[in-house]
């Protein structure tokens, strides 16, 4: 049974700024590892296809439930944690893995509440054997996460990213992310097949680190690169859902070259299309999403959203749940370090079948009637 811990939402919306845009680092100038050089060679193939595949319940008799905490910031608009929370606590009791979980809630922008949920549970830390931590930003939290890191009685997995730094003095035991790189690369592949050379467009960006370099900065070298596209505006909208329906404003107020509009996260894409639907310029932008997220699908199959870099959104939740399994068994060597769930782009020319059949590996544990 579930124990949850109910956050008090404090701090005030971040105001959402224009910035020049960052620059991508060269490979051999990145300040973390990359997966192949944390990952022993065959781990994360033979991981994902556990993964993939139906559950096979825990091999050893449990005395007592595990106890894990979860920090993260569900109270967004974007369904991914609350989506892989399901995913998670479905595939324990697939596995018959005994668990209780404490939440701690935030929204994406509460830096500070993560760190008093994070002083919470390090004052309770022999209560617990798994601490999962989903960061509101990486380096924002990077101090949180070396601490919980650094303690003893319990593993610390993160959530949504995938860059263990290589400064860091104490590391978490395993990341489960989804590869912004992967998802820019695939969407940029998409867009060029789909609009051709010489595109001006703009971007609503999130807020300046790793995912956004990633997300937005990635995709934007790509594309220049690749098709010779032109950025004619970056608006940083905080990933919050006012911060993409500034964006869109501005972009279609002052820029009205732009042809294809960015959104780095799905808050901002559903304020984006707010915009664009009260003032009737749908027909205006392509835009994209970026997720996958039920709420971006329901936007594509009513023929607002274009396109989408879809996540098989449960993989997160149900890889962490198998890793669980693997340590409890004492397989820890063939959990992955980093481990990275399958994209996949959707867009508005699919048919309803095949958004069905993606959406339905997707999501194939959280979109469950609940019990």
């Amino acid at each position: 049974m579930s124990i949850f811990v109910k956050s008090v939402l404090i701090g005030a919306l971040l105001p959402s700024v224009a910035m020049a845009s960052n620059t991508a680092l060269p490979e051999h100038d990145y300040p973390y590892w990359l997966p192949d050089e944390v990952n022993q060679e065959g781990v994360l193939d033979a991981f994902q296809a556990v993964v993939s595949a139906p559950a096979k319940t825990l091999d050893l008799e449990m005395t007592q439930p595990i106890q894990i905490a979860l920090i993260y910031p569900s109270a967004d608009l974007s369904d991914f944690w609350v989506s892989n929370y399901k995913a998670l606590t479905a595939r324990l009791n697939d596995l018959g893995i005994q668990y209780r979980i404490d939440e701690y809630s935030s929204r994406q922008i509460e830096h500070s509440l993560q760190t008093r949920y994070t002083n919470e549970v390090l004052k309770r830390a022999e209560q617990y054997d798994y601490v999962i931590f989903g960061p509101s930003e990486l380096s924002v939290q990077a101090d949180n996460i070396q601490l919980l890191s650094a303690a003893s009685s319990f593993k610390t997995y993160v959530w949504a990213f995938h860059t263990p730094i290589k400064s860091w003095t104490h590391q978490p035991d395993a990341w489960f992310d989804f590869s912004s790189s992967t998802g820019a690369q695939v969407l940029c592949d998409f867009m060029l097949q789909r609009l051709g050379e010489d595109v001006y467009f703009a971007m609503n960006r999130g807020i300046p680190g790793i995912t956004d370099d990633q997300r937005s900065g990635e995709f934007k070298s790509c594309v220049e690169t690749e098709g010779n596209w032109l950025s004619l505006y970056e608006h940083f909208g905080q990933y919050q859902a006012g911060g993409g329906r500034d964006g869109a404003a501005l972009i279609t107020e002052s820029f009205p070259e732009v042809t294809m509009l960015h959104n780095a996260n799905t808050a901002m894409t559903l304020g984006a299309l707010e915009y664009l639907k009260e003032h009737q310029l749908m027909n205006q932008l392509y835009v994209t999403g970026w997720g996958g997220t039920a709420a971006e699908i329901d936007q594509i199959k009513q023929g607002y959203l274009n396109a989408t870099p879809m996540r098989m959104g449960d993989d997160v939740g149900v890889a962490t749940a198998e890793a669980i399994k693997l340590t409890l068994e004492n397989k820890v060597d063939q959990v992955p370090k980093v481990y990275l769930g399958r994209i996949q782009v959707v867009d508005d020319q699919m048919s309803n079948e095949e958004i069905k059949a993606l959406t339905s590996e997707a999501f194939r544990y959280s979109s469950r009637p609940a019990p």
